[in-house]
């Protein structure tokens, strides 16, 4: 279970069941948004690929323009995960939002 203070989230536990890691994968993804600092651009691929990953499954849908080089990148983010289990996405994503809390 995610325990937080007022300002951010500080410690996560392992999930027990399917609906305790969607849960925990809720609140992650609403605290990412109270850092105090921009990620790095690998770090915000890798986010919005697990992300898209634990919500959705293997990249699918049309290719970005050739000149969207932004969303080039995020969907070659997002097939690099392709066959990773939504669960496994999930917790992926629950660690990393937990590494850039602290």
């Amino acid at each position: 279970m995610l325990t937080s203070s007022s300002s951010t989230a500080t410690e996560y536990e392992l999930p027990s069941t399917k609906s305790d890691l969607h849960h925990e994968f809720v609140r992650a993804s609403q605290d990412i948004r109270q850092l105090q600092e921009r990620p790095d651009n690998d770090t915000l691929l890798n986010l919005y690929a697990l992300y898209k990953q634990s919500l959705e499954g293997d990249v699918h849908g049309c290719q970005p323009g050739f000149f969207d080089f932004i969303g080039i990148a995020k969907q070659e983010a997002w097939a690099r995960l392709k066959g990773m289990k939504r669960d496994d996405a999930m917790r992926r994503y629950i660690a990393l939002v937990q590494q850039l809390l602290v």
